[in-house]
């Protein structure tokens, strides 16, 4: 259990240590992926030694202050992700979910996440949360930096205690399905009146009423008082998000992640849950992390965007730089994928492949397989991240250092 204790200072001795088993745990006998009962009793070993480590190191109590308070790279950034690995000890080995994830939230600014289904987007904001499903999910190791103003916490090494400060009142978090998110035998009046009862102390019953009404009023709600003592299934799915969006507010968050905010709505309310968004930021100079696979909502809302694949980064820029001047493989597969008006075509673009296992991750670059543009290079290592601009960056090496000279 030592390791743990260092963590704090050399992060990355953890990280190997699960790296070590996740290779381990990862031998197969043949192409169908099948493991002997003897290898599932030694994944199932490994596992629970580094999930009994982890889960220590998340509940210890009457930590000091000191040992997560940290220093921001850019006090214009609210968020800051560095190196950020959060894997799932899984019966078959170690997921590796979000492996190696490093990006920036300014101050005031959208941040699009966008990349398909399982590329690890909505683990990289649980990850800021501590929402990540334990005891299988832990972070493993890496930074996640939150700028409080006078000072800063680093989330990775924060006990869960710590976090219950921080959750709801600095950070909350619009979750992509309401029906599932709101409580369906409570009120909505009673859930949104439980965030003031939770977050501000000595509010009373009358006061939390009051604001509550005054969310809903915020959030476009019409006849708000109707709404308070409504259930979640008697409204329809934008009232319900709406509500959502009301609980996340209730705090007045410097950060608000955005989880697939519109992903069950029609197109007409999808742009109004957009809208309303929009707003909010703009009324509460919040800065937002916009999770999506819908590249038409990135480009209607986001200042910057951040491209994942199977766990990682693979490039990041301005809006600008993504939607002008993409540069990725992946990037540009994931454009030419997208239907265009009065633009037709008989079958729309698919990237061919699959994603690779992530419980047994290729040495190479993860894309390689399926990327039109592989080259001899994408044989090697893992591709480092290239700055191309002062905004844009990206993890090939069809832009690497001869390329730029």
């Amino acid at each position: 259990m030592s390791f743990l204790k260092k963590s704090a200072s050399e992060p990355g001795k953890v990280r190997k240590a699960s790296e070590k088993a996740g290779s381990g745990n990862a031998k197969k006998k043949d192409a169908s992926h099948y493991i002997s009962a003897k290898e599932a009793r030694e994944i199932a070993r490994s596992n629970a030694k580094e999930v009994r480590a982890l889960e220590k190191f998340r509940k210890r109590r009457n930590v000091p202050e000191s040992e997560y308070l940290t220093q921001m790279r850019d006090e214009n950034n609210i968020v800051e992700f560095e190196d950020l690995h959060t894997y799932f000890f899984t019966d078959l080995g170690v997921s590796k979910a979000v492996n190696g994830v490093s990006f920036d939230v300014p101050k005031g600014k959208v941040v699009g996440i966008v990349g398909e289904s399982g590329c690890g987007k909505s683990v990289t904001s649980m990850s800021l949360m501590q929402l990540v499903q334990a005891p299988q999910g832990q972070i493993v190791s890496g930074s996640i930096r939150f700028n409080l103003g006078d000072k800063a916490y680093d989330i990775a090494k924060m006990p869960r205690s710590a976090m219950c400060e921080i959750r709801g009142k600095q950070a909350a978090m619009i979750f992509q399905e309401p029906m599932t998110a709101l409580n369906p035998v409570f009120t909505v009046g009673y859930q949104i009146d439980e965030v003031f009862f939770l977050r501000k102390e000595g509010i009373s019953k009358e006061e939390a009423k009051e604001k509550t009404i005054e969310l809903l009023n915020l959030v476009g709600i019409a006849m708000p008082e109707r709404v308070y003592k409504s259930y979640p299934h008697e409204l329809s799915g934008g009232m319900r998000q709406r509500v959502v969006i009301a609980i996340a507010l209730a705090c007045d968050p410097k950060l608000i992640i955005a989880d697939e905010p519109t992903t069950a709505l029609d197109v007409t309310i999808q742009s109004q849950i957009l809208e309303l968004l929009r707003e909010i930021r703009e009324k509460l100079d919040s800065s937002i992390m916009l999770i999506t696979h819908d590249l038409g909502v990135i480009a209607q809302m986001a200042d910057y965007v951040v491209v994942m694949y199977a766990g990682r980064v693979v490039e990041k820029g301005t809006a600008h730089d993504i939607f002008k001047n993409p540069l990725h493989p992946y990037t540009i597969g994931l454009q030419k994928s997208k239907p265009v008006v009065n633009h037709e075509v008989e079958r729309l673009y698919s990237i061919e492949g699959s994603v690779p296992n992530p419980i047994d991750m290729p040495p190479f670059c993860y894309f390689r397989d399926r990327c039109s543009r592989a080259c001899e290079k994408c044989a090697g290592e893992y591709p480092a991240m290239v700055k191309v601009s002062e905004t844009h960056s990206v993890a090939c090496y069809l832009y690497g250092e001869d390329e730029n000279k």
